[in-house]
Parts: C-alpha cells; sequence; structure tokens
C-alpha cells in the first residue's frame, strides 16, 4: 500500500462518486499532477464533508456512478483544501446555480490526486463481504456524492480486496 494512503487515527477515508464520460479514473490520472478539481457537488452534507473535515492526503476511493457497473474503479487522494467552486457561477455549466453568488458562495470543491487504477469492484462483491456490511455506499437509499469510509474498511479493502487495475 503506497505511504500515502496508509491508515492513520488522524487520517480520514472518503468514497467519492463521479460519472466516468467525463471523469473517470483514466482521465484523472491523465490530468496534469494526475489530479482535478472535484467541482459540481451539489449536496450540503457532501459540501461540508470537503469544507469542514477533509484535509490534504486523506485517502479516496475513486467510485464510477451513473454507469453500467458502478463501483471502485481507483484509489486518489485529497491534494487540496476546501475552496469556492467556479462552477456555480456559470449559467453554461450544467453545475450552474443563479441562488450563488461571488459574495455568498454556496459550492464548494476540493482537488484530488489519483494514485492508481484498480481493478473494477462492483457494489454485489462490496456486499459479499460483511467486514463492509456498514458502509454507506451499501445502504438503502445512499445517494451521497462522497461519503465516509472507516479505517476498518479501509484497511480490509486495501488488503483483501482491491488490486491494480
Amino acid at each position: 500500500m503506497p505511504a500515502a494512503l496508509s491508515s492513520s487515527s488522524e487520517r480520514r477515508f472518503w468514497l467519492m462518486k463521479n460519472e466516468p464520460e467525463t471523469e473517470s479514473i483514466d482521465h484523472a490520472l491523465a490530468a496534469p499532477h494526475a489530479t482535478l478539481a472535484w467541482s459540481g457537488v451539489r449536496n450540503y452534507q457532501a459540501r461540508n464533508f470537503m469544507r469542514d473535515q477533509m484535509q490534504v492526503g486523506d485517502g479516496v476511493l475513486y467510485w464510477h456512478s451513473s454507469c453500467a457497473e458502478p463501483g471502485i474503479y481507483g484509489l486518489a487522494a485529497i491534494a487540496s483544501g476546501a475552496r469556492v467552486d467556479p462552477t456555480q457561477f456559470d449559467p453554461a455549466s450544467p453545475y450552474y446555480d443563479p441562488r450563488s453568488s461571488i459574495d455568498k458562495p454556496r459550492w464548494l470543491l476540493v482537488n484530488v490526486k489519483a494514485l492508481r487504477k484498480t481493478r473494477p469492484v462492483g457494489i454485489a462483491e462490496l456486499r459479499s463481504h460483511p467486514e463492509l456490511a456498514g458502509m454507506t455506499v451499501l445502504q438503502k437509499g445512499n445517494r451521497l456524492s462522497i461519503s465516509e469510509v472507516t479505517p476498518q474498511e479501509w484497511q480490509f479493502l486495501n488488503e483483501n480486496v482491491l488490486q491494480p487495475g
């Protein structure tokens, strides 16, 4: 396991969903410095995770959503603190929010650095491991684009499930 992803009581872990048509793990790895801005988050709880809890170096499970096989496709790390998401001010953006203003922005983003691709690990496989039964992403009705991953879940996944893709 890379040093940047070692388990620690101070480090947090996250599952972050992105649509592979526009921001797949391959897109992220090909981006300059393998880093991209995680923009377009329009959920207050997810925004608050970025603002209040995410720290540079936190581990990220890179999840592909809205696709034939949703699941984990890579590993990444938080690469910046939260900052204002400029897409909220752009009327041409699908993430435009007319209620947001430069003086009182509503939405934030963080930079995420892709570290490596994994083999695809879908929902059915995740559910097959009793150690992962409590994962937020596996709970009925969960639609959050960002959710917390416990250190125990992170360790189990890295030691038993996630192999390089």
